[in-house]
């Protein structure tokens, strides 16, 4: 192999990050796939995914408003516990302040069905939505996340978690949001495509 240059890949780890064994309640699938939304701050998807750095794993829950896939609020912790959760959405509630008529759709994990995350939503007039058990296909933030990781994750070896934290704000900060461009957005940015709506 070292003399044809070839290398071998490395096995990606992974870590669960979904624990749908809980007694929270269920709420019901309201969106039913329909990831198309008609105005900014329709429908929301949340969701938490994680990346490793030399220091451990760090997690990632972002919020994704879906009329223009633009991340409207994300956190980031070395826990996977319901307060990064929260973190997530209480950012996206303070820049985006929506209105009457918005919905919220996650998967049945235990922090976005426990009661402190279906609180916060219901003291926003927020209506839940949660994907059936076990629906790969309710998964519209995974995209973004294999975005994130494809572009940013897999090409770097982050030494802390604080460094990680830096880069993933500069990436949806700075790049995701405001520049790179979707081809369901007519190849416009979310923040571009939310402008000229």
């Amino acid at each position: 192999m070292r003399e044809n240059g070839l290398k071998a890949r490395q096995k990606r780890r992974f870590k669960r990050t979904t624990d749908s064994h809980h007694a929270f309640p269920i709420a019901p699938n309201l969106l039913e796939q329909d990831f198309s939304a008609e105005r900014p701050n329709e429908k929301w998807a949340a969701d938490i995914s994680y990346l490793w750095t030399n220091e451990g794993w760090l997690y990632l829950a972002v919020v994704l408003d879906l009329f223009a896939r633009r991340v409207v609020g994300w956190a980031v912790s070395d826990r996977l516990h319901k307060e990064l959760a929260l973190e997530a959405l209480r950012k996206a509630l303070a820049i985006r302040r929506p209105g009457e008529g918005l919905t919220h759709h996650a998967d049945r994990g235990s922090q976005y069905c426990s009661i402190e995350y279906q609180a916060e939503l219901r003291k926003h007039n927020i209506r839940i939505s949660m994907s059936g058990k076990g629906n790969c296909y309710d998964a519209v933030v995974e995209t973004f996340f294999k975005t994130l990781k494809s572009e940013l994750v897999w090409r770097t070896v982050f030494q802390t978690r604080a460094e990680a934290k830096k880069a993933i704000g500069r990436y949806i900060d700075g790049f995701y949001n405001p520049v790179r461009r979707h081809s369901t957005l007519d190849y416009l940015s979310p923040a571009q495509f939310e402008r000229l709506a």
